[in-house]
């Protein structure tokens, strides 16, 4: 069984990546819905939360069906970084995850997210002083280094062990690469083969079937896997990955009810999260993925984005399920790489 600090999350735990403007609580609750073990908050500012900016402190609310799940929060200066981490133990998750991963500009050039990657020293001395602000777990998500010249994984993995991090999810590329190229599994393999290392290690990065997840499992050995841009869209990659995992056979695809029914119940749980303006603008982005595969969608996706009401877009979603009732959509494409995350 792995464990973060007391809270057991499986015997192989699939993890939700945190991902900005994806991982918000509507989508979490249809991840969780299916399968997955353990979910992370979309990564939080901390100097937006310590100026109490209304999208951050926003960010902080889970919910009881959530659990259990990090909240994750990034930043370069020390001293918001340990009073973020107060704030985050005051909304009660189980553990506190920092980014050290996120390779989007404007996050590495204030030298937060994968920029931190350009001084280890740093990432470990503000590692530690945020495990000493909060008596949460501490995790870290990061990635391999900064480019192909600063791989030191294994070191950086021993050195947040030793100042008390409970859990590392590694994504196997550098911050150069963006999500170019393939992840590099076996230096991820490397840190959790090395051993000095005692805490649970995951692995993240390309995982986009259950034939994956199966293989990388038994040949890197990891202790969990994370998954981001292949659950965009497709949450039941989780409860197909799980069955895989434990009978070796690939589920039927989901229906064209559960799709349509998945971008129904996320549309209304968002209105009612951010309301109505907010919850349909930011769902128009979610179409595309939930339909990929359907023959001759685009008219229907177009009116998808532009219609503004509630019930027209109920309304095209329910004349979606008809049109398409009974038909076999092929496999899901995973093709979100400009997703704001590490995933």
């Amino acid at each position: 069984m792995v464990k973060i600090g007391n809270t057991e999350i499986g015997e192989f735990p699939l993890l939700l990546a945190p991902m900005e403007d994806v991982s918000d609580p509507p989508f979490r609750a249809l991840c969780k819905e299916q399968g997955c073990d353990l979910m992370f908050t979309e990564f939080i500012s901390v100097e937006g939360l310590i100026r109490d900016a209304d999208k951050s402190v926003q960010k902080l609310e889970i919910f009881d069906y959530e659990r259990p799940i990090g909240i994750q929060i990034f930043g370069a200066e020390y001293d918001s970084m340990m009073r973020a981490a107060e704030i985050v133990e005051s909304a009660k998750p189980e553990l506190l995850d920092i980014n050290y991963g996120c390779p989007v500009k404007k996050v590495v050039c204030k030298m937060a997210g994968a920029g931190i990657l350009q001084n280890i020293p740093k990432m470990v001395s503000l590692t530690d002083a945020v495990v000493k602000s909060t008596n949460l777990p501490v995790t870290v998500k990061t990635r391999l280094g900064w480019d192909e010249n600063t791989i030191f994984i294994e070191e950086v993995a021993e050195r947040l062990q030793d100042v008390g991090v409970k859990a590392i999810s590694i994504h196997g590329r550098t911050r150069s690469q963006m999500y170019k190229g393939e992840a590099d599994w076996s230096k991820i393999a490397a840190v959790k083969n090395n051993p000095r290392i005692k805490i649970p290690i995951f692995g993240n990065g390309d995982i986009d079937s259950p034939q994956k997840a199966k293989e990388y499992k038994e040949r890197y050995g990891v202790d969990g896997i994370m998954i981001g841009r292949a659950s965009i869209g497709y949450p039941w990659i989780f409860r197909e990955i799980k069955h895989y995992l434990l009978t070796s056979e690939i589920l039927p695809a989901p229906t064209v009810h559960e799709r349509v029914d998945a971008a129904r119940k996320h549309l209304i749980h968002s209105i009612n999260w951010k309301g109505r303006k907010i919850g349909i603008a930011e769902m128009r982005r979610h179409y595309t993925n939930y339909f990929r595969g359907f023959p001759n969608i685009k008219p229907f996706r177009a009116q998808l984005v532009t219609c503004n009401e509630l019930e027209g877009i109920l309304r095209i979603l329910g004349e979606i399920e008809a049109v398409y009732a009974g038909m076999d959509i092929e496999m899901y494409e995973t093709v979100n790489a400009g997703v704001s995350s590490d995933a």
